[in-house]
């Protein structure tokens, strides 16, 4: 007992300095989010007017659309793009290839670059003026340019691209970190018994990976649920609102709207969709199979 005490002891100030960083914010958003408050007075009154005017929207459920299309695709590919480059990372060193380090600090440049620059950087690419480098370079080889921008539905395969270019470090160090960890001798054995290499990758690669699979879902889906910055220099929202997410639309609330109490009242609605998620990605990625 008087160990424990000693142990709790120790944490208190981390604990401490936690809930000061992380709950006392979330707790005011969520006071907040029961007021009238807006930039330009104080709060005035509580209720849930705040919550009745933006779920009684005409735009939130086109906008949820929105969001749900877009993690969906960027956490799909930022999966599928961190696992490929992760692996081939893992065999070109197996084989003493050159470039290794040149490709791992390609990948790493792209995430330190900030949101806003990053979509900017997309901007000049997908440009549908005739410097844009995207559609120049379809002009040389004798295709026809792509409104990459003005079009809705291209509008949003931009901003996944956009992000899933920034965005695919972070999972590249997961999977690779992960990928690393495993033990040769079960790829060993495999080969001995004569398993293909897609055998080895779904049976022994996927299942031994599960952790990192569930972690990097995780991080993966609230980053992208967060993220507004790219899409607010890629495409500003449009064409129309054909980009806007909820990220973007709690911004555009408080910041265009002066709406505070409007945008405290979206924030609790993206945590608590952020937090179902997880709650299923638990569920689904950490489930037991049956002994057999």
């Amino acid at each position: 007992m008087l160990q424990n005490r000693r142990v709790w002891l120790w944490f208190a100030p981390v604990l401490l300095l936690l809930g000061v960083v992380y709950i006392v914010p979330v707790l005011d958003v969520a006071r907040l989010s029961f007021s009238d408050a807006t930039l330009l007075r104080p709060v005035t009154d509580y209720g849930l007017q705040s919550y009745r005017d933006m779920l009684g929207g005409d735009s939130l459920g086109g906008i949820l659309k929105t969001t749900g299309i877009f993690t969906f695709l960027n956490v799909l590919g930022l999966q599928l793009a961190g696992l490929g480059i992760a692996l081939l990372l893992i065999h070109g060193e197996a084989r003493r290839l050159r470039g290794m380090s040149v490709l791992k600090i390609i990948v790493l440049a792209a995430w330190v670059i900030p949101g806003v620059a990053n979509g900017l950087i997309w901007q000049l690419l997908f440009s549908e003026a005739p410097f844009g480098a995207i559609n120049s370079t379809l002009r040389l080889i004798g295709l026809a340019p792509v409104a990459w921008l003005s079009n809705p539905s291209n509008a949003m395969i931009s901003a996944v691209i956009a992000n899933i270019w920034q965005g695919t470090a972070f999972s590249m160090i997961v999977f690779y970190a992960a990928r690393r960890a495993i033990d040769p001798v079960l790829y060993e054995a495999a080969t001995v018994d004569g398993a293909t290499p897609p055998a080895q990758f779904m049976f022994i690669t996927i299942p031994q990976m599960r952790g990192a699979l569930l972690v990097n879902t995780v991080i993966v889906t609230i980053q992208t649920l967060n993220t507004f910055d790219t899409i607010l220099a890629l495409t500003g929202g449009g064409p129309g609102r054909a980009t806007e997410v909820l990220s973007l639309h709690i911004f555009n609330t408080v910041f265009y709207g002066y709406d505070l109490g409007g945008g405290s009242a979206l924030a609790v609605i993206l945590l608590a969709i952020s937090m179902t998620l997880t709650l299923i990605y638990l569920r689904i990625l950490m489930r037991r199979r049956p002994p057999t």
